[in-house]
């Protein structure tokens, strides 16, 4: 009987050849890695107009390849060049590191393909635009001395200097090194390869020697064009294909961490940001989004502080828009590199008390008769002072005599500010990598760094004092540091990895000592596998059907780092996976969700499952939810519900639409709690015994029930909406905030607990409310 290879390549090669219908969607896991080569030459040859069947089984051979390494004969070789050239006569284009890939992979002598590499570079080369330059030079050596150096001389032509450079270091390798660079080939700046291709770039010598010489010639012309030697033309500092060079060049850079790219970063980003005239606009603001783009691939703490500065100074209106979107995704990117996240220069700062307070970070100027003092507690703050006594504002003589030094301390508070937001997003980040450091460096780079430490003490640490024996420790509460080798290990607590009394006593104390953290972490939001996503083993429905303001969900999708595509009531714009990766680029997690309907100006959006895949040899693999790690699954899922309570259109207290849209509405304003409502609720009941409203207020299951002078109120812990008792009618209420509703203090930050607080103030003094709107709701409930 035919094998299913052979019945699959027959049905590649012959159009009338019927295939049976399990053959429909094939398993190709039978098929040999050798047999899957041959099998994606012919499906390579398979058009758009092919028979439907015929296409259905190149998609499968397609998918199969990029999960698996297929190998290929000789012949299988010199028939994918073969292929690569029908591709290219009939359609203008073809992918040319899938020949070189094929004779990486080849399980023989390596056959002659010098005439097929000869014709698909004579026909690159008429282009008007040369896509995958590196492929392409590797080819035109398969060819023939001849043909590559035509093919250098082509591709330097026209390009800019730093290209032409490029061009002659790749030029100048060997088939095989230029195979393992063109990886890194790129159609276009937005579209990033995979971090495999990325790392091989960067263990090459001269690689890595040309991207230092392409960085410090790029810095080199913004000086120039500073110093007025080159003339200014906005946006035109650099050539398209500089600006893909360069970026490939810093990503190269940045992976290896090199020393000397934070002073580069002083010189070029302020060069391609600001015009050397009073122009609004940029020498490259191109390559500016390029330097962005790059940090979201690989970040540093120095090249994120450097993005914030120029951010703050750029003069085109539009510009510190588009960077704060790509920030948010750089911060991301920059709490999963772990070794290079928490790095924090001290700029000049010493660990000292300020008026009385514990010891932070401070950094003292003198000006004159007085001094400028700038203080690290929660943010970093100016502050002036005369003879030790403390001044309400900049002093007149000081304004008058020290105007550089005014402006050289309101930037560095920014700087440390910017510097103090990364070190958070980096922080927060290491929950996913379970990020671990050496003892004594976290003892002095972190726990003790004057500007570091406002962050570090009020959070919760790991100590391994002994091997496999761990102990938590915070440091803001504990006066000593437990005795352990400076190689010990040390990470974030995590309340996954506790017993539930553990957790309890730490939201204690953090609530009887008053103690903020950074972000939530005693108080975090924990998501255990259920017994249905055991049944249901690859995908998660538990936070599906719902339907979410959509605007609002895109937002926080983009805000938390998440990549998605704008849906819309246009072709193709009906559904999409948003996705993010964790633990240091190893999992994905992907969200799926579709556009519904517009609700008046607004749009709506319907979540759907929640699926995780794992790299395995450079490629994404859908991978059993059991089989995820618990850290990664618990941070990804408190992700998507973040995303649905706070967009779902059930927290929406106006929502007075009809239709299956009001149905959503009823089922879910008042349904039972999510793991991040009954945090909320863990936290009411440790905060509500310290207020004055306290004999007013009790838990009650899903509610916080307040007892007013004119009714009693049911607020729902999750959407924050109002019932009355005693036939629970609903209230809808926005108040406005009480005058020191702001100063109760909260274990962390979260907008529904405010919020919630903020209707239980107003509720509980509710013969004071004067708003009709609410008496005449109330007065009918009552």
């Amino acid at each position: 009987m035919m094998g299913l290879a052979a019945r699959l390549m027959r049905a590649l090669n012959e159009p009338e050849f019927a295939l049976e219908d399990e053959d429909r969607h094939p398993d190709l896991s039978p098929v040999s890695d050798e047999e899957l080569g041959s099998l994606l030459v012919a499906a390579y040859r398979v058009g758009a107009s092919a028979p439907h069947a015929m296409t259905r089984i190149r998609f499968a051979v397609e998918d199969a390849a990029s999960r698996r390494r297929p190998r290929y004969t000789p012949d299988a070789c010199r028939a994918m060049f073969e292929a690569l050239v029908h591709k290219c006569q009939e359609h203008g284009w073809a992918d040319l590191t899938l020949g070189l890939g094929a004779l990486e992979r080849c399980t023989g002598p390596l056959p002659d393909v010098s005439e097929p590499s000869r014709t698909l570079v004579e026909f690159w080369l008429e282009k008007d635009t040369v896509r995958q330059p590196y492929a392409l030079l590797a080819v035109a050596g398969l060819a023939g001395d001849g043909t590559l150096r035509a093919a250098v001389e082509r591709l330097s032509r026209d390009v800019g200097s730093i290209v032409a450079d490029e061009i002659a270091v790749i030029a100048g390798l060997s088939p095989a090194e230029q195979k393992l660079l063109s990886g890194i080939d790129r159609e276009h700046r937005f579209v990033s390869p995979l971090a495999p291709a990325w790392r091989r770039s960067a263990d090459h010598p001269a690689y890595v020697a040309f991207a230092r010489r392409a960085l410090e010639a790029a810095a080199d012309r913004t000086d120039a064009i500073r110093a007025g030697e080159i003339p200014y033309r906005a946006d035109k500092a650099f050539t398209d294909r500089e600006i893909t060079s360069l970026g490939q060049a810093l990503r190269v850079a940045l992976l290896r961490d090199e020393p000397w790219l934070p002073e580069l970063f002083d010189r070029l980003l302020p060069g391609i940001a600001l015009a050397p005239t009073p122009a609004k606009t940029l020498p490259s603001q191109a390559l500016l989004y390029e330097v962005v783009r790059a940090a979201q691939d690989y970040p540093t703490p120095e090249l994120v502080t450097a993005i914030r500065t120029v951010r703050r100074t750029v003069r085109h209106a539009g510009v510190p828009k588009q960077l704060d979107k790509m920030l948010k995704k750089v911060d991301a990117a920059l709490a999963e590199r772990a070794d290079v996240a928490l790095r924090l220069p001290r700029l000049g700062f010493d660990t000292a008390p300020v008026s009385g307070s514990a010891a932070v970070g401070v950094l003292r100027r003198p000006a004159g008769d007085y001094q400028a003092v700038v203080a690290v507690t929660d943010t970093a703050t100016l502050t002036w002072q005369k003879d030790g006594r403390p001044l309400r504002g900049v002093p007149a003589p000081v304004r008058r005599d020290h105007t550089a030094l005014v402006k050289e301390l309101r930037e560095l508070v920014k700087r440390v500010n910017a510097q103090l937001v990364t070190l958070t997003r980096a922080l927060e980040g290491g929950c996913t990598v379970d990020a671990v450091h050496p003892y004594g460096w976290w003892r002095t780079e972190l726990a003790g760094h004057p500007l570091a430490r406002t962050l570090v003490r009020r959070l919760i640490w790991e100590i391994e004092v002994a091997p496999g024996e761990w102990r938590a420790v915070l440091p803001e509460a504990d006066q000593h540091l437990p005795d352990a080798p400076d190689d010990a290990s040390v990470r974030l607590w995590h309340p996954l990895r506790s017993e539930p009394a553990a957790v309890r006593a730490w939201r204690d104390l953090l609530t009887e000592r008053r103690i903020r953290q950074p972000f939530k972490q005693a108080f975090r939001e924990i998501y255990l596998l259920t017994p249905a996503e055991e049944q249901t083993r690859v995908y998660s429905n538990r936070f599906a059907a719902h339907l979410v303001h959509y605007r609002r969900m895109f937002a926080l999708l983009r805000a938390r780092g998440w990549t998605s595509d704008r849906l819309g009531p246009w072709d193709g714009g009906d559904g999409d996976e948003a996705e993010r990766t964790f633990a240091a680029g190893e999992w994905r997690v992907r969200f799926f969700h579709t556009w519904a309907d517009w609700a008046g100006d607004d749009e709506l959006a319907s979540t759907d499952q929640v699926r995780f895949d794992r790299r395995v040899e450079g490629a994404w693999r859908e991978t059993p939810l059991a089989d995820v790690p618990p850290l990664v699954f618990s941070e990804a899922m408190r992700d998507v519900d973040l995303f649905v309570g706070v967009s779902s259109i059930a927290s929406d207290p106006d929502w007075t639409d009809g239709g299956p849209e009001r149905t959503y509405w009823e089922r879910t304003s008042f349904a039972e709690l999510t793991e991040s409502a009954e945090a909320r609720r863990e936290a009411l009941a440790r905060i509500l015994p310290r207020l004055k409203l306290a004999d007013r207020c009790t838990l009650d299951g899903r509610f916080l029930i307040v007892r007013g002078d004119l009714c009693t109120y049911k607020i729902h812990l999750g959407s924050a909406n109002i019932l009355m008792e005693p036939d629970d009618a609903y209230l809808c209420i926005v108040p406005a905030r009480r005058p020191g509703d702001g100063k109760v203090f909260l274990p962390f930050e979260d907008d529904r607990l405010s919020l919630i607080l903020s209707k239980a103030f107003l509720l509980a003094a509710d013969t004071e409310i004067a708003d009709e709107s609410i008496l005449i709701q109330i007065k009918r409930g009552a």
